[in-house]
């Protein structure tokens, strides 16, 4: 898959070192992944959720972090919507982000 933009994730980790390891593995492991559907991802990360419209959220660190996501499976193409710690994702709407 292609992830847009890795920047978003390289400049979290400059805020939040701790979540380093694990959005650096969900990158590696994503960008490698040739998802076509939910069922998908769900083989490769079981902890992820379909909130609607196209976006989809992974807990990351034991559910420390969630990164919320835009994945068009027929392009292979991930856009990175939201970073943040599991208080700041409740506070956004995920499926208009």
């Amino acid at each position: 898959m292609r992830i847009i933009a890795h920047r978003t994730i390289v400049e979290y980790i400059k805020q939040q070192p701790l979540a380093k390891t694990a959005l650096e593995s969900w990158y590696k492991t994503a960008k490698a992944a040739q998802w076509k559907n939910l069922h998908d991802i769900k083989s490769t990360f079981n902890n992820v959720d379909f909130v609607g419209n196209q976006r989809y959220v992974f807990n990351i660190k034991g559910n420390d972090y969630r990164l919320a996501v835009k994945i068009l499976f027929v392009q292979k193409i991930i856009y990175i919507r939201f970073i943040g710690t599991h208080k700041e994702y409740d506070k956004i709407d995920c499926s208009t982000i």
